[in-house]
């Protein structure tokens, strides 16, 4: 099984994937941006704004994810933000494709609180893509009619990311 955290930069996926691993026994966190980061050395004289634009990078996080369940069992909680409904329904479709469930959820949370989380976020990689992150939250809003129809809805405006990861595992079990 997959539990895809998706939602804005700022919604809470990262630490919601380390509180919902610590629940759910036999899980494990997978970091597709990581195939990302290891096509952008193959592929950097390909230009794209986005690792996403690449279809080996949707192919191949289906193909890493489907392998790393086949080898461990167990579920994967990938927390990604997809913001193209083409690019999710082929992972989506390709997962299914391979008999691997997918639960679906968005961590949701209005554009002030997402812009606060985005200025007060402390990590050095977080501070150093703050101008990044609030750029991508006009492309979050205008995804967000799609993914209300394809995803469940955690709003994490008022609760904390073990609360969001009770709920999921909750809806998942």
């Amino acid at each position: 099984m997959i539990i895809w955290l998706n939602g804005a930069f700022g919604a809470g996926k990262t630490t919601t994937t380390e509180e919902l691993t610590a629940l759910l026994p036999e899980s494990r966190a997978f970091a597709a941006e990581q195939v990302g980061y290891m096509l952008r050395h193959v592929l950097h004289t390909v230009p794209v704004r986005d690792f996403q634009e690449w279809p080996p990078w949707r192919a191949l996080v289906v193909e890493t994810a489907s392998r790393i369940l086949g080898f461990v069992g167990g579920t994967l909680v990938v927390p990604q933000t997809v913001l193209v409904r083409r690019y999710w329904r082929e992972i989506d479709t390709g997962l299914w494709e391979r008999g691997i469930p997918v639960h679906h959820f968005v961590l949701h949370t209005d554009r002030d609180t997402l812009t606060t989380r985005i200025h007060t976020d402390t990590k050095p990689e977080s501070r150093a893509a703050v101008g990044r992150r609030l750029g991508k939250l006009s492309a979050y809003e205008d995804a967000l009619p799609w993914l209300r129809q394809e995803a469940a809805i955690i709003d994490t405006t008022e609760i904390t990311p073990a609360q969001a990861a009770h709920q999921i595992a909750e809806r998942t079990q």
